[in-house]
């Protein structure tokens, strides 16, 4: 009797994940809205900002509805707003570049990370907000799918978990009590609990190198483009930890040092 695994090919995984994509991707940009002003996701049925018409099934299948209007309303022409197109296509293309990195069920597990990825980098760039209900999931799905591959990759993402939070924690407070002030926001320490459930304790290093030069490549950008970020300017470090965590998890640590 075949396994699990076995029911699909190497590049069927990818296929099914990338046909995925695009609802996940309606949905991160349905979330990233009502979670910041405390509406339930659930609440109600999308609707047209410019008529207020509650959008029918039509109007809300993902990418081909967006191309079919032309980009506007059906009923008053208002434009849609690009990023739900632009939130469909990247979670479609994520478990693609998944795959080709690790064919097989891992793209599946890949996108899962992107898309959780892709919420959390929304919300800190847009709010400087990330809340546990998006962060814990991290925590939660990372050891869940290690745990698929045994005890022991079970216990290397909960270490990893811990050590991620520790790591960043032990940070925020030092700052804390040496400048009087926050340097830190208090969801990255769980941002990166995440991180260590998805790439264990021996990839947080790599994570938060990727992070860094994330960041700096952002302050470099302002200064060449002559809009250089301020001494006082607070960035979004939760989207330079989300990019170091998919590098990471997609090549491993730097070194090649891997656990177990």
């Amino acid at each position: 009797m075949p396994s699990a695994i076995d029911i699909l090919p190497d590049w069927g995984w990818m296929a099914l994940a990338f046909a995925l994509g695009p609802a996940f991707g309606s949905f991160i940009g349905l979330v990233s809205l009502r979670l910041p002003v405390g509406q339930p996701i659930g609440a109600d049925r999308s609707a047209c900002k410019g008529c207020g018409r509650r959008l029918g099934i039509l109007d809300l299948i993902p990418i081909a509805s967006f191309v079919a209007l032309g980009g506007r309303c059906r009923s008053c022409k208002a434009p849609i707003a690009r990023r739900y197109l632009a939130l469909e296509v990247t979670c479609a293309l994520l478990p693609v570049w998944a795959g080709l990195v690790h064919p097989g069920p891992a793209a599946l597990a890949g996108a899962v990370l992107g898309w959780q990825l892709v919420l959390l980098c929304l919300l800190d760039a847009e709010h400087l907000w990330l809340p546990r209900a998006a962060t814990l999931p991290l925590v939660a799905s990372g050891v869940a799918i290690s745990a698929m591959a045994g005890a022991e990759a079970a216990t290397h993402s909960l270490i990893g978990a811990a050590v991620g939070f520790a790591s960043l924690a032990v940070i925020a407070a030092t700052y804390r009590r040496l400048r009087g002030r926050d340097g830190l926001g208090g969801g990255d320490a769980y941002l990166l609990a995440g991180s260590g459930a998805w790439v264990g304790w021996i990839g947080i290093p790599t994570t938060l190198l990727w992070a860094s030069l994330a960041g700096l490549s952002l302050v470099v950008a302002g200064l060449v483009v002559g809009r250089p970020i301020r001494a006082d300017q607070r960035l979004p470090f939760g989207v330079f930890l989300a990019a170091g965590t998919w590098l990471t998890w997609l090549y491993g640590p730097l070194g090649g040092v891997t656990v177990g």
